[in-house]
């Protein structure tokens, strides 16, 4: 787990905690039998909540936002394309040392990985695949593979 100071976790999770306190107090105030618990909650969602909101959540929406645009333009981040690499490489391991792989499929596997770390690598794999006509013959392999 990484080490993130209490100031950052909060301001990733200010809504949530916001939330959370505006729940507790009318709840408390509602069992308590104090009557400005209806005005407090009206308050807490309406005013309370979209104001931490705005004010903490402003980044993550932005990056969210950038990369629903990247993505439907047709671009990825090379951060993100790099992280998956080894991810699916390492589930490729794990998966060779657990003997559901033998050692002609694992590296035929690896090798498809690593042709096709870029879209563009993919698409060109993808092309080639298709001209040759390599696909007919695995369709049953790739069912065996969905199946486990």
């Amino acid at each position: 787990m990484t080490d993130t100071s209490t100031r950052e976790r909060f301001g990733r999770n200010a809504s949530e905690i916001a939330g959370a306190i505006v729940t507790g107090t009318w709840l408390a105030a509602l069992l308590l039998d104090f009557g400005w618990w209806l005005p407090f909650m009206l308050f807490g969602y309406i005013v309370i909540v979209p104001v931490v909101s705005m004010l903490f959540d402003e980044d993550e929406e932005a990056e969210s936002v950038g990369r629903t645009e990247r993505e439907s333009v047709g671009e990825t981040d090379d951060v993100e394309q790099s992280e998956r690499v080894p991810d699916a490489i390492a589930r490729l391991r794990a998966r060779y040392a657990e003997g559901e792989l033998t050692d002609e499929q694992f590296e035929r596997k690896l090798d498809r990985l690593l042709e096709t770390e870029t879209p563009e690598d993919a698409a060109a794999y993808v092309e080639r695949n298709d001209e040759s006509g390599s696909d007919a013959g695995r369709g049953s392999e790739r069912d065996i593979e969905r199946e486990r």
